[in-house]
């Protein structure tokens, strides 16, 4: 990696008037993950806030040589965002929005726009874009194609690679791709956007996309339910995709240790039951009728009820009884962050499999390090499992901690015998990349390998990152 030389630190403070800084307490927020895991250090930031500038500021590191990493809202969890010597360039003061037409159920907003200002503009136009998580209110639009996330709301809608219709990025060379189209159908070639998403800006820098909206639903009905065993809840899913006719938007599974934790360390939370049962499933349903979705969610917790699926059950009956619903699963990340840190897996097997794997990885691990804790959360409707260890009460976390390589590769030794990912929604990143060579074949990382080669052969585009 080429270190920031003097005359291309004067050409970039030149080419972005007003729009860098050197200044280590002005940098040191966009120098840290959220989480503290953690903490680079980088010669300059700068915060282009134009399409031009930033094509001008990517076209002198390629010119000169120097490695860059793009950040967007900060939110990542596998280190990617964070420099470690290369220019760090901040998308967040690309805000215009572009474009909103509803007839084409489609808006242009560039990269820095929040995910939930994305939201509220659909909203605003009578239209709805689906992707939700819990870090919303920071994570930016450019960052969550950079990343491919998913979310709550995957199980209808897809990942964001399926809720974009085109791009605008900034290539490693400095031109610019202008590939915002608003069409549904375009069959002229190679889909060149599917390169940019996903790609955790090793590609170049997405400065606008071109997203999906849908209609607003009319009705949604929101439960949390109890169950006896994990294997129920596959088998209950099924009777809700089939109950409803697709009309099943999130499906998240909890196991009752974290929401435990929950209850235990998040304040003002309560148990949204009667009973404590064993595992818990969050249910949303949606219809384009007005209380369509109230009569589809009693049918199907009848039926379930009656089959002996669930054995407790509350629905939502009114907008802050569904926050808080929502805010027990939403809050399982902070909820196991006071019991000392822990293993993290954001793993994907198929939907199928879950409740074996949530059984075969439990056996392993367990035998790998017995008394630790086990917390299984997330989006069952899509096959992403938050499966994270966590000591056991009492036991030296620095100790258990130290074993987290090894404990992972035990997790992931069973999602690579299921067939699955080791990285479902947060990328690669720094955390990943090496391991990832463990499970991808040879001939799959030569491919990823040529295609980086052929768009960024001097590798300045975050250069730790993928293959």
């Amino acid at each position: 990696m080429t270190l920031l030389t003097p005359a291309a630190l004067d050409e970039l403070k030149s080419a972005l008037p007003g729009a860098w800084t050197q200044d280590a307490t002005d940098m040191a927020p966009w120098l840290t993950e959220w989480r503290g895991r953690w903490t680079g250090q980088s010669p300059l930031l700068l915060q282009p806030r134009t399409t031009q500038e930033v094509a001008r500021a990517i076209e002198i590191c390629a010119r000169h040589g120097i490695a860059v990493v793009t950040q967007g809202g900060g939110t990542g969890l596998v280190g990617g965002q964070i420099p470690h010597g290369e220019i760090l360039l901040s998308t967040r003061k690309l805000r215009t929005v572009r474009d909103v037409t509803p007839l084409d159920d489609a808006m242009t907003v560039e990269a820095g726009v929040t995910l939930q200002e994305a939201q509220q503009l659909a909203r605003e136009n009578d239209r709805y874009f689906p992707l939700s998580l819990a870090a919303e209110g920071s994570a930016t639009i450019g960052g969550v194609i950079s990343t491919n996330a998913g979310g709550t709301a995957v199980l209808r809608y897809g990942v964001m690679r399926d809720l974009v219709l085109g791009i605008e990025a900034v290539m490693p060379d400095g031109q610019v791709f202008n590939g915002l189209k608003r069409l549904r159908k375009d069959n002229t070639g190679y889909d060149l956007k599917q390169l940019l998403i996903g790609a955790e800006g090793t590609l170049g820098v997405i400065t606008a996309a071109t997203l999906k909206l849908f209609p607003i639903m009319r009705s949604r009905a929101t439960a949390i339910v109890g169950l006896d065993s994990h294997h129920d809840a596959v088998t209950l899913l099924a009777r809700a995709k089939a109950e409803t006719g697709g009309g099943v938007e999130a499906f998240e599974l909890m196991k009752r240790l974290g929401m435990s934790l929950v209850l235990k360390n998040i304040p003002d939370t309560r148990e949204p039951l009667e009973s404590t049962p064993a595992w818990y499933v969050l249910i949303e349903l949606a219809s384009g009728e007005p209380g369509g979705a109230d009569a589809a969610m009693e049918r199907l917790l009848t039926s379930a009820f009656e089959e002996g699926l669930i054995n407790d059950a509350a629905i939502a009956q009114n907008d802050a009884q569904k926050a808080a619903f929502w805010r027990l699963r939403e809050e399982h990340s902070a909820g196991l962050k006071p019991e000392g840190g822990g293993w993290k897996h954001d793993v994907s097997v198929p939907v199928s499999r879950i409740a074996d794997f949530i059984d075969e990885a439990s056996a392993a691990v367990e035998k790998f390090h017995p008394g630790c804790r086990i917390s299984v959360f997330g989006h069952v409707g899509d096959g992403n499992l938050h499966y994270d260890v966590i000591p056991g009460v009492g036991e030296d976390v620095q100790a258990f901690i130290g074993r987290w390589m090894e404990g992972s590769e035990v997790v992931h030794d069973v999602v690579a015998r299921y067939n699955g990912s080791i990285s479902a929604e947060h990328g690669l990143g720094r955390l990943k990349t090496d391991e990832a060579r463990r499970y991808k074949a040879a001939l799959e990382v030569s491919m990823m390998s040529a295609v980086r080669a052929s768009l960024d052969p001097k590798r300045i585009m975050n250069p730790a990152v993928l293959f």
